[in-house]
């Protein structure tokens, strides 16, 4: 089997599916996001993943990390302790010039985050032939074009609305800390807590919504893809069509390896 591990800022995503995961479907899109079993933990709680994944019959792992070294350095320890002896090869994904169907647009290819090239890929391989705005509202928010070609032209990263609102909050005297799943009601609000929420999904909603008017202007027709934990939260506040797509790095990296196997000689 294989696994596919995304770290990020906050929280741990896996997923489990076939070592080929488009060996038993008719359609490589039919195959994505398919899983034969998936979880997630708060980073605090990584050492559970230890738990989730003894017993699991794992012959290939790929992993993309953004929460640093010691995050780096925490999972080996942990694949250690699944694994033991066992030989199992175990990779991490990085951001190269081209892979998976998408070609990397930045100036310098490695200074992308790994998590976006491997949302940009799955982003494409699910809406082949479409012109993009991938979106993923996590600890930061990110909104990246990708051409119908896939060429990843670039994108701009803000705070996601939880940090926005602790900033906020933690630089501005008398501000309450907002609960960390605070929706917005209203725009205009009546009390302090709304007010603050209103603001920082208005401010996610107006930078996804100004992207999409852009490549719009650019190039006609434009498809909004949104994903990450705050996704639920922003999503019901934009005034444009955008598909909410779960797990859109493990969609990426499982994109990658089916590519990769397809190109092996049988």
């Amino acid at each position: 089997m294989l696994l596919l591990v995304d770290a990020g800022n906050t929280r741990i995503k896996w997923a489990l599916t076939e070592k080929d995961p488009g060996a038993h479907a008719p359609g490589r899109a039919n195959a994505l996001g398919r899983w034969i079993a998936s979880g997630a933990v708060a980073r605090a709680d990584s050492g559970l993943l230890a738990d989730a994944w003894h017993g699991l019959k794992i012959a290939r792992i790929l992993l993309s990390n953004v929460a640093g070294e010691p995050m780096h350095k925490e999972l080996e320890q942990i694949l250690l302790r699944v694994l033991g002896l066992q030989l199992v090869p175990v990779e991490w994904f990085k951001s190269v010039a081209a892979l998976g169907g998408v070609r990397n647009g930045y100036r310098d290819p490695a200074q992308l985050g790994c998590d976006r090239f491997a949302s940009a890929i799955g982003a494409h391989a699910l809406f082949p032939g479409r012109s993009l705005i991938v979106v993923t509202c996590g600890t930061a928010t990110t909104i990246d074009a990708v051409t119908a070609d896939g060429l990843f032209m670039g994108g701009m990263i803000l705070p996601g609305p939880e940090l926005m609102a602790a900033s906020l909050a933690g630089n501005t005297a008398q501000l309450p800390q907002v609960a960390q799943h605070a929706e917005a009601a209203a725009i205009f609000a009546d009390n302090t807590d709304d007010a603050i929420a209103s603001g920082c999904i208005a401010a996610q909603a107006g930078a996804i919504e100004r992207a999409v008017a852009a490549r719009i202007r650019q190039h006609g027709a434009v498809q909004c893809i949104i994903s990450g934990g705050a996704a639920t939260m922003v999503a019901p506040h934009l005034s444009i069509p955008c598909d909410k797509v779960d797990n859109l790095v493990l969609i990426g990296l499982q994109t990658v390896v089916m590519q990769q196997n397809q190109k092996e000689p049988c």
